[in-house]
């Protein structure tokens, strides 16, 4: 699998990681239903064998649970992969999450990864989200000291905007930009993605698949299948009317992912990867078959002439969307 340099740091990541979001389980906010976590170790020893070299997770994923999974799936590999987790979000009794950037709060948090992850050192710490937005620089600084102490290799971000980076950036240098991006979400386009190219952050994307809705899975069927515990349930991109909108796009991507006996999924990654800024586009897996399909996609280069195709269905898309 191919592989691009992270930014400024020297870790070099394969073009696809593998992200452990629905590992967690159920018992959050923002869990993916039910899992097993036998399947869940499976999946992450899959991907290790096709390659991937990284794998990022984050300390609110059920609370605890993906990372806890990861380390249990790590025993006994000599030849560990890069490991990137985040911080920065917290559970309240009734199950709200909320930010907090506190230097306390992420020194206790990054001891709680470092314990439950069962290594000496974190490749990638991240802070989440920008929430509270008044205490960046606090935990921005919090970030820098964990660096030079060990604790962490590198310090990134996650889901922060341009002027968000801008005013983090004096501070300590910036390893990486961690952001949704997907052809239902470009928001990185633009100013941002070129901000991180001049300043050499990596990017690493998430939602390359849109939490699922960019696959040959999505029916009108398997969404109401969905248990109440997988917030995608409560998502408007999976209710009516932007469901069928969606759909009517996947008809489209289909065909063009069909002429190269390919999936939605691996066409929809392969996208993501087509921006030559993009470091790696972190792919979610909850059984070891849906990595194996969507692990290929990382030595796809798409032809200019599917770009194009795509964005005419995308347009097509955007103006079905603007009419609701």
């Amino acid at each position: 699998m191919q592989t691009r340099r992270l930014g400024n740091t020297d870790l070099s990541f394969t073009t696809i990681g593998l992200g452990t979001w629905a590992m967690g389980g159920e018992g959050w906010r923002y869990s993916w239903g039910p899992q097993d976590d036998q399947l869940s170790k499976e999946a992450i020893h899959q991907a290790l064998n096709l390659g991937v070299n990284w794998i990022e997770t984050a300390a609110v994923y059920g609370l605890g649970h993906a990372e806890e999974v990861l380390a249990k799936a790590l025993q006994g590999i000599t030849s560990r992969p890069y490991i990137a987790t985040k911080c920065g979000r917290h559970s309240r009794p009734n199950g709200a999450l909320y930010g907090s950037l506190r230097v306390e709060s992420i020194r206790k948090e990054v001891e709680a990864s470092l314990s439950r992850l069962q290594i000496d050192a974190i490749d990638l710490y991240q802070i989440h989200w920008p929430d509270p937005d008044d205490q960046i620089e606090e935990g921005w600084s919090a970030m820098a000291g964990l660096v030079k102490e060990g604790k962490i290799r590198y310090a990134g971000v996650s889901n922060f905007n341009l002027a968000q980076l801008k005013r983090i950036h004096p501070i300590h240098p910036v390893a990486s930009l961690q952001p949704p991006y997907s052809m239902l979400r470009r928001d990185l386009e633009g100013e941002l993605l070129e901000y991180c190219s001049q300043n050499n952050i990596g990017v690493v994307v998430y939602s390359p698949m849109s939490k699922g809705l960019l696959t040959d899975k999505i029916t009108h069927d398997w969404v109401q299948s969905l248990p109440q515990t997988d917030h995608r349930t409560r998502d408007s991109n999976f209710q009516e009317p932007r469901l069928s909108i969606h759909l009517s796009l996947l008809d489209g991507l289909k065909e063009i992912a069909a002429r190269h006996g390919r999936s939605i999924a691996q066409l929809a990654i392969a996208w993501t990867l087509r921006q030559s800024a993009v470091t790696s586009a972190i792919v979610g897996a909850r059984y070891p078959e849906q990595i194996r399909e969507t692990a290929y996609s990382g030595d796809w280069t798409l032809p200019e002439v599917d770009v194009a195709s795509i964005n005419q269905l995308l347009q097509k898309h955007t103006r079905a969307l603007s009419q609701l």
